[in-house]
């Protein structure tokens, strides 16, 4: 190291010695080099010496491009500058010729300091009185770059850019050193992966995208002049302003030196002054919010891909880090947003709910077995633009507060710190399958009437039956003797009470736990602990709140057999060198499932849940009618589900699946969580989900499920 160390700066002091270098021009002052600071040779030498021997170079920060799941329709990209890491015989060799005529003529001849330009430009200055010539070769201002970002401190990066002769003497040694280990074409393709071209345009990948909207391999030479004569000063050149005649003079600057060095013929050069600029500007999408206006409706996936990824110790130790790797990592992420599902939901939801409308109405669609999410749609655009937004619709709100209709920003569908919606009825689904588990039958019948009195103790208020909870069905004609195949296909309130003081309600709450439900409101978290959780008797009836994402994955869970997969928002990711992001050994986005119930008792489960869409049972009798007897007759395939309304019709929910597909639907306004839908949207989500699931298995074959073995049925 030492022998080399005497190399580099023996370069520098023999420059010196020899005259070569008699001064440099910073920030408008000529400073002797030989004379650094009172200094002679001898001390300069010294001083070069003592500066670091090698350029610490840190990757550049490069964007990260997020695709649907076919890998081409491009949803959003992420980034701090945006760049994208491009090899040198990926670029057009007209940006390359004329990045070297218009910055450093004598690249390919000197040794990283261009002693003849020092001396040239110093003498330029002298007789001007300032600045008038520059002498920083490319690859000094390649080093340049790589000081401001490398920087780990604010001290650091100024001093990797004020204009000081200490600077400009540690570039130079840098860019000696780094001419010694890397080669003429290494050190161009960094620099224009690095140089800025103005409009957020990092890297002349991004600089091709902005400005042509055309990848760098494909510029013409005109297109490679402007571009090259933006790197000296992006803002006094921009040729996307009125007056581009600062534009085209520097762009035939370029195309003059390009002539002078060889690089064209004067018949190119006569032809491209004469051009006009030709601009196709294109302004990158950069996050959430950026998305296309014709798929803005991808948002709300977008952000609860961002909740997702904020959750992945893979992509850092904390979630500022992971956040800042988004957009600084160059990821190729493949989402799993399928976008005709996604079209076919849409389209649905806002056939029967409006965007202003403040009930908002959406719906997740999970492919089982995998836990990849195809689909979050909801009649909201995703925009922070609220000016035109609705009234409160919470009367209690300050007079003018706007509403969250129809733009908003607030996850309604999943992710994020929303709680969710009482989600009904649907709730049930947990109660019998903790019966099932606990062994007990389909066939496990009760007397079920009108109004029930609990053993479950009512919480502080006023009593329903005195000191005890009685709740009561939502129709006389549900008194009698219920099954689970009949009372879960009617949604019998009193037979599910029974159903949860028989298995313990601590074990449905346990249920729903280990299926993916998390409790977000202070009220849900304490009744839900081991010292509440077995008196929570209205559980059952689904006054807890849950996201769309959550009970889709429920459902998923049961088409799965019992296989449970957490919900994944990608398909695949991949580092900016084209690797997998593995973490622990295992790849980032491979389904993460594991066997949650058991097959037996999953199967038993679904012959109930098709009692509630019409479909029928395998094994029992339904009790003669479902509550959403429509599903199966609109999506004429194997369908199973469960329906959800909560007290006073404030939610109305429809979770449904096949074998192929499940997806939640929902209707509530989520500003006002009092305001009632009402009894004539009771039935929108149950269409939705059927209509939905009909468009996206059209043309595919009809899976049948499976019927439980009688083990669990009599």
């Amino acid at each position: 190291m030492t022998s080399r160390r005497l190399t580099v700066a023996g370069r520098v002091a023999l420059l010196i010695r020899a005259g070569l270098i008699s001064g440099l021009v910073i920030s408008g002052l000529s400073y002797p080099l030989a004379a650094l600071a009172g200094m002679g040779v001898k001390a300069g030498t010294d001083a070069l010496q003592a500066m670091p021997e090698e350029l610490t170079e840190v990757p550049s920060a490069q964007t990260t491009y997020v695709y649907a799941n076919d890998g081409k329709t491009l949803l959003t990209m992420f980034y701090e500058e945006h760049r994208k890491q491009t090899a040198l015989k990926q670029m057009s060799p007209y940006i390359t010729k004329a990045i070297v005529a218009s910055e450093d003529s004598r690249f390919y001849e000197h040794n990283g300091v261009d002693a003849k330009g020092v001396a040239r430009a110093f003498v330029a200055n002298q007789k001007a009185g300032g600045v008038s010539q520059g002498a920083s070769t490319l690859t000094m201002q390649y080093v340049r770059m790589a000081l401001r970002d490398s920087a780990r401190t604010p001290k650091e990066a100024l001093e990797a850019t004020e204009q000081t002769a200490a600077r400009k003497l540690r570039e130079m040694r840098l860019a000696i050193e780094v001419e010694q280990r890397l080669t003429k074409g290494q050190i161009l393709e960094r620099y224009l992966n690095t140089a800025y071209f103005g409009h957020r345009a990092y890297g002349i990948f991004a600089a091709s995208q902005v400005f042509f909207s055309k990848p760098p391999k494909n510029l013409s030479l005109t297109e490679a002049a402007l571009l090259a004569g933006l790197v000296k000063a992006p803002s006094a050149y921009d040729p996307a302003t009125k007056d581009q005649r600062a534009a085209k003079q520097r762009r035939n600057y370029v195309i003059d030196q390009m002539l002078k060095m060889g690089s064209i013929t004067s018949e190119q050069a006569v032809s491209a002054k004469r051009a006009k600029i030709k601009l196709k500007l294109t302004a990158p999408p950069n996050d959430c919010v950026s998305i296309a206006r014709i798929h803005n409706d991808w948002g709300f996936f977008c952000d609860y891909f961002k909740s997702w990824w904020r959750e992945q110790p893979a992509f850092g130790r904390n979630t500022q880090e992971r956040e800042e790797n988004l957009r600084r990592g160059g990821y190729r992420v493949v989402t799993t947003i399928d976008p005709k599902i996604q079209g076919y939901a849409l389209e649905h939801i806002l056939k029967k709910e409006k965007r202003g409308s403040p009930f908002a109405h959406g719906q997740v669609v999970i492919q089982p077995g995998t836990g990849r999410v195809l689909s979050m749609a909801v009649n909201r655009r995703y925009s922070l633009d609220q000016k035109d937004n609705g009234r409160h619709s919470d009367w209690r709100t300050e007079s003018g507060t706007k509403g969250n209709y129809p733009n908003t920003v607030n996850p309604l569908l999943g992710g994020g710190n929303m709680a969710g919606y009482q989600a009904g009825s649907t709730f049930k689904i947990f109660t019998m399958l903790a019966a099932l588990e606990a062994g007990m039958p389909l066939s496990t019948s009760f007397y079920s009437p009108e109004r029930f009195y609990s053993q479950y103790i009512t919480a502080p208020g006023p009593a329903t039956c005195g000191t005890h909870w009685c709740p009561k069905n939502s129709s006389k004609s549900m008194t009698g003797r219920q099954n689970m195949w009949s009372g879960f296909g009617k949604s019998v309130n009193t037979y599910f009470v029974q159903l949860e003081q028989r298995v313990g309600a601590a074990k449905a709450v346990t249920m729903a736990e280990r299926l993916g439900l998390r409790w977000r409101t202070e009220v849900d978290k304490q009744l839900a602990t081991p010292d509440h959780a077995n008196g929570w008797g209205a559980f059952t009836l689904g006054v807890s709140d849950a996201t769309p994402v959550e009970m889709a994955n429920v459902f998923a869970t049961l088409a799965a057999e019992g296989k449970y997969c957490e919900p994944l928002p990608v398909m695949s990711i991949r580092n900016p060198d084209g690797s997998h992001a593995v973490h622990d050994g295992k790849l980032v986005a491979a389904p993460r499932c594991h066997r949650e119930l058991s097959v037996n008792v999953a199967r038993a489960a679904t012959d109930a849940a098709r009692c509630v869409t019409g479909y029928g049972s395998a094994r029992g009798s339904c009790g003669g009618w479902g509550t959403s007897e429509m599903v199966h007759a609109t999506l004429g395939r194997p369908v199973a589900g469960k329906s959800g309304t909560t007290d006073g019709n404030k939610t109305a929910w429809f979770s449904g699946y096949t074998p192929e597909l499940a997806a939640s639907a929902f209707v509530a306004d989520p500003d006002n969580p009092e305001h009632v839908v009402g009894t004539g949207r009771g039935t929108i989500s149950k269409f939705t989900v059927a209509q939905t699931l009909r468009d996206a298995l059209k043309g595919e074959p009809k899976k049948q499920f499976t019927p439980p073995t009688e083990k669990l049925t009599w």
